[in-house]
Order: C-alpha cells, then structure tokens, then sequence
C-alpha cells in the first residue's frame, strides 16, 4: 500500500530522519574523516588521490606526491588548473622543521604596455584571449618543489599523468558541469575546441576523454626538464602561437621566467599559528579577518549565529579594503604587510565595526599609522613532510589561448590587473598581478598541526577563516569543518579598481535557520541563497600524540581524502 505525506506532515518530520543523519557528527550532511599512518592525499579528483598515494607506496615524498596529483588533476580537472597557470605552496620540512615558501606566478607579457591598451581602446583588461595571458608558472614550481624537496625522478611522478592523458579516463560529475559552462566563453578561440570539444562539445559526465598532446607534452618536461617548457620547443610553439593570434606573450618572457622562495607570514589565532603567502597573493586577508575575530567571543556567540555571521562578515569587509588597495607585486611596491597583520593594526580595525548595523563601506587603512576555479591538494608522507599546493588557470579554463598540439590553456590572471595609473596593483610588463590562489598552514607550539586551503577566488580566504573558527571555536572536528554551511561574502571594493558603496551582499548556503536570516537583515545586510561559490576544501591534520593524519575533502567537489 502506497502511503502519501502531506506537506504540513513532511514539514514535521525532524531532521533526525534525513538522509544526512549520522551516528556521530553534526546536523548538516557530512561523513568520517580519512585516518591513516603511513601517507596522506586529498585533492578535488579521486583519481589523483590515487595517484598521489601510488607515487608515496613507490617511495616518493609528499612532494612528489603533490606534483604527480597536481599533474595529473591538470588532465582530469582542466576547470581549474593545467601547466598553463600559476602556482603556490607552502612545505612543512619535517628534517628542518621549518616551512618553505614558493611564489610560482607568472609576470606579465614585457611587449604589452599601458600605452598599448590605450592605442585598443581599453580601459578595463578583457576575461579571455591574449591580452590577459602572462606567463605561466605551475611547470617552474613543479621542478623548484622538485630541486629542493624532491626524491624520485620527475618520469616517475609524471607518469601517471601521461598514462591517463593517452588512455583517458571518465569525467567526474562536478568536473563535467564546469566544462559544459565553460566552454561556450572559449569555443572559438584557436585551438580550444580542438582540444577540449571532442565530437563538437564538452564531455558528459562518465565519458571517456583523452588528451594525447598533453602527454606528448608531459613527456617532454618529463625527459627535458623545466627548459622544454620555457626555452625549448614548447616555448617556441607557444611564441608562435601568440604572434598568429595577436598576442604579446613571447619566447623571451617564458625563457626569462623564474618562481620565488618566499618565507611564510603568520598570526596568532587563540594559540594557533596560522601561515599564509605574502603578496601578491591575498593570503594575508585571512590573517587581518583572524586578528579581527580574536577580540571577540566567537564560541560563545554559536556557529551560524547571526552575532557570529555579521562580524565575520564586517571583518571581511575590513581586510578587503586593504585587499583593493594594497595587495600586489612586491617587486613593485612596498607592501607594509607586518603592519597589515598586526595586532595592533587589528585592534583599531575592529574598533570600526558596529556590533548591530552592518557597514555600507569602510575606508582602506593607512600603512603610515604603523610604518572562481582553482585545484587546491594537499598531502603527508611517513616522515613527517607535508605539502600545501594551489593550482590554477583563473576563471575556470583560462583565456582560451590554446597553443598548437601542447593540449593546454594559457591562464588570464592578467585580467586581475587595473589599469588605474598610481595604484599599486596597476598593469606595467613584467609584473606580477594580484593572485587569489593561497595555499594556508597551520602548526601549533611549533609542530604541524594542518595543511589546508579553500580554491574559489574571493572566496579563499574567507573560507580559511571559516574552516579555522569551525575547528578552533566551534570544536568540529576536519572534515565537518568544511562541510558546514557558509557565508560569502561579495561586493567588497576590488584590486582590479571597483569600489564598495553599498555594503555588498552576504550570500548563504543553506542551512543556516530563519531567525538567523531574519536579525541579519534587520542588521541591514543583504542577503541571498545561491547555489555555489562556497569553494572547494581539502585538508591534512597531523595527530603527533597516534602518530596518524587525518584527512578531509568536502563534498561540494568530486574529490576525495585516503590514506595508507
């Protein structure tokens, strides 16, 4: 007999009978994390978790691992990174003790000027085609990781990628849906379609794609080194493609490219340390928002509270001010970022924020008074080293610039430029623009306590401080901390030169309550449901005391975290 609910009965049913409903854990859909001993991965592809726990079974460290992942996820999730982007990491040296920093973005064509966007007519850098191109930085990480930290040989741990890059492999369901949108911004760019559009189109979930010029690329790094991509044949091809299309990227700018160690910057957040890149990446937002956030009682106010919810949106809105205003090439300008992460600098900071109206705008700050789609993956070795590692194109499949036979997009980080003549993250050759891409640490008494990151744009370091308060003040445990419901929010002034003035909207996934919503928008922020841009999370925790990691990979991706 067939039994009919009424909606007024189903809206009784309490949530302890959702599918969701777990023996442990917390009321929104979550799972177990991953524990093991011996190594651990956890990428937004399960297939590169595989791979990158094959290549540590192999003897490989977690760099190699994170490499052999990075390479093959390149392949398998071209809606977000390939070796045509840039690239950031942080490793914790578990021989040294000590974290190391990699810089591995790309500057800016050296032909392309100022002067020449005027002579186009343009004012604001395009989304796709080769003005937005610069020179792409993952291939020179790759083997910067590689010289320093690496143990097997870079054949080895490309070599999963090229295998799977000629027999192909089945596209996964989050994956698929970015590519089929993906495609209709790039389609007719040279090359693009040849590549990414079999039979006309992008591949549907569960079929198979190949990408045979991509391994004949691969192979090619893997047998010549870093010099093939950025001095030999691949830069050559690359040349010639960007003089047919009218680009500016040239031989001489790939072979003149090199990444950058750089040391780490941290915070303190109730006994935590937390490490971020310094610019021109905006890790360091994370870092302001957290120094914020300390001067309040963030336990005591409850996870999605609206108390909790509207400060951590004003503190947002803080560091994104000074994001706009000061974040880019260091090379360039004098970035005052110990000033920026200052206790001090947070304190009156904070002094800003009315605990019970929301802000329409804030002014930057004053340094004098003190002096989208991304791959994030992460992994842990048996001896202790751990890899935080951020990939990507920018908005999604990069420009659509699609050299001939190489089987990949060129990024458009360029986009992120201004063209605002005295504003430190302006467009001039051979600079660096503004990143979003940070890879975050954590340790704690000076052991490792977390490797993590949130991909997603603007997303990324709000998402950081999310996952941080999660763990930190709410006491959830890694892989609920990603999968609790977030905030997003969007309208903040911008480093590519927009200006906030209407206080932007606080954007919320579901599952925060009613009530919560209702005293927020009596607070006067703005507030939406939407469906995605909450990022994508992945995260490593080191248990010292069981000697196991704990791994976590959020289900708002296709990836997975496992260990050995």
């Amino acid at each position: 007999m067939k039994t009919t609910l009424s909606v007024a009965t189903l809206a009784l049913i309490p949530l302890a009978m959702n599918a969701q409903d777990r023996l442990t854990g917390k009321a929104f859909a979550t799972r177990s994390e991953a524990i093991a001993s011996n190594g651990m991965a956890a990428t937004s592809q399960p297939l590169a978790t595989q791979v990158a726990l094959d290549i540590l079974k192999q003897g490989g460290n977690a760099v190699d691992a994170a490499i052999a992942a990075n390479a093959v996820l390149g392949l398998v999730e071209p809606t977000g990174n390939g070796i045509g982007g840039d690239l950031f990491a942080i490793v914790w040296d578990a021989s040294s003790k000590q974290l190391y920093g990699l810089n591995a973005s790309g500057r800016s064509p050296s032909a392309l000027t100022v002067e020449e966007f005027e002579r186009l007519g343009i004012d604001r850098i395009p989304a796709y085609g080769p003005l937005p191109v610069s020179v792409p930085g993952a291939v020179d990480g790759w083997f910067e990781l590689h010289g320093k930290f690496g143990r097997l040989s870079m054949a080895q741990i490309l070599a999963p990628a090229i295998a799977y890059a000629r027999s192909g492999f089945p596209v996964t369901e989050v994956i698929a849906y970015y590519w089929a949108s993906g495609v209709d911004n790039l389609k007719e760019f040279p090359g693009f379609a040849d590549v990414f559009m079999p039979n006309g189109r992008a591949p549907n979930k569960g079929e198979v794609f190949r990408n045979p010029a991509l391994a004949n690329t691969l192979e090619l790094i893997a047998r010549d080194g870093r010099d093939a991509f950025y001095k030999g044949d691949i830069a050559r091809t690359i040349d010639a493609y960007m003089k047919r299309v009218g680009g500016y990227l040239s031989y001489d700018d790939l072979a003149s490219h090199e990444s950058e160690w750089v040391d780490p910057v941290s915070t303190d957040y109730r006994g935590y340390t937390v490490w971020e890149l310094p610019p021109n990446g905006q890790g360091i937002a994370a870092l302001q928002m957290l120094n914020i956030l300390e001067g309040y009682d963030i336990a005591a106010m409850g996870f999605g509270s609206p108390e909790y919810l509207h400060v951590l949106t004003e503190a947002k809105k803080l560091a994104f001010e000074d994001r706009a205003k000061f974040y880019a090439d260091p090379a360039f300008h004098e970035i005052p970022v110990d000033w920026l992460i200052s206790k001090e600098y947070a304190a009156q900071r904070r002094a800003l924020i009315d605990p019970q109206q929301a802000a329409r705008d804030y002014p930057a700050g004053d340094p004098r008074l003190g002096a989208g789609e991304t791959i994030y993956l992460t992994t842990a070795d048996a001896e202790g080293n751990m890899v935080s590692l951020i990939q990507s194109n920018y908005r999604g499949m990069g420009s659509g610039m699609t050299p001939d036979g190489l089987g990949f997009v060129i990024q458009d980080r360029g986009e992120l430029f201004n063209l605002e003549e005295g504003h430190f993250n302006s467009y001039a050759p051979g600079k660096r623009p503004f990143h979003t891409i940070i890879p975050a640490f954590v340790t704690k008494d000076g052991e490792p306590f977390m490797s993590f990151g949130v991909m997603g744009g603007a997303m990324q370091p709000q998402g950081h401080v999310q996952v941080l308060v999660n763990i930190i003040d709410f006491g959830m445990n890694l892989q609920e901390a990603g999968d609790a419901p977030r905030m997003r929010h969007s309208g903040s002034s911008q480093p590519t030169g927009e200006v906030m003035s209407n206080g932007g909207t606080l954007n919320l996934e579901y599952g925060f309550s009613d009530e919560t919503i209702r005293a927020l928008i009596a607070m006067g922020h703005v507030v939406r449901h939407t469906l995605g841009g909450y990022g994508g999370y992945q995260a490593i925790m080191y248990d010292g005391v069981n000697g196991v990691y704990y791994g976590a990979s959020e289900s708002r991706k296709d990836g997975i975290a496992a260990g050995y």
